[in-house]
């Protein structure tokens, strides 16, 4: 587990394989996924904070939402409560819902197509976006299995790609970080020609799917 502070009160809590975000504030703290349950991010947090912490989940992916059994309780999109521990108290997000602390805002923009319940968080005043795995420099984006959906995801970068020029940093959930906005209209693409059947797929190596790998640079295990 490797953590540091890449803008004031805003850290990268990062695993070998995901990472998460946690937010400073003054009487509060907000983190942004809680990774694996073996991750124990709750030991990390409490390094950084002994602030009351909202957790919350860019989408249900077990990568994203194991660690939540530490905290008991968190806030996602209804849409993937199906994909959480029953145990664990839900709260719902929506499209506009607005998440503040110290001086961030959060806007919560839903993208849905890794996961029928995938959200972004966006500070507009700070360009920031907090994107999940739905945006990513290469990939490999899982689009894959049964709650994932292709064409919600194609629907999604058209979404993000109307407000590309007010964002000026994108943190992903896998690999390199930070991006910048080109990457929406990248994805975007090499998600459509993955559509129309442009891009060859190949086996992957223990995994129940194929290999893609589009022009623009995205690879997607679908």
């Amino acid at each position: 587990m490797e953590t540091k502070e890449l803008y004031e009160d805003l850290f990268v809590i990062d695993s070998d394989m995901v990472r998460a975000f946690l937010i400073r504030g003054k009487g509060e703290a907000l983190l942004i996924d809680a990774l694996f349950e073996k991750d124990h991010i709750l030991d990390e947090v409490k390094k950084i904070t002994d602030k009351p912490l909202k957790l919350v989940l860019t989408h249900g992916d077990k990568d994203h939402s194991e660690g939540a059994i530490y905290f008991k309780e968190c806030f996602l999109h209804e849409k993937d409560f199906e994909l959480l521990d029953p145990n664990i108290r839900k709260y719902p997000l929506k499209e506009d819902d607005v998440l503040k602390v110290g001086t961030y805002e959060f806007t919560v923009l839903e993208i849905p197509g890794h996961t029928r319940g995938s959200i972004a968080f966006f500070d507009k005043e700070k360009g920031l976006l907090i994107s999940g795995d739905s945006i990513q420099r290469e990939g490999p984006i899982f689009m894959f299995g049964e709650h994932r959906d292709l064409d919600a995801y194609i629907k999604s970068q058209e979404k993000l790609l109307k407000i590309k020029d007010k964002i000026k940093v994108i943190l992903p959930s896998h690999h390199d970080y930070p991006i910048d906005g080109s990457y929406i209209e990248k994805n975007l693409l090499d998600a459509i020609a993955l559509k129309e059947g442009k891009l060859k797929g190949e086996k992957t190596t223990a995994m129940p799917c194929l290999t893609y790998q589009g022009e623009k640079g995205t690879k997607f295990y679908y």
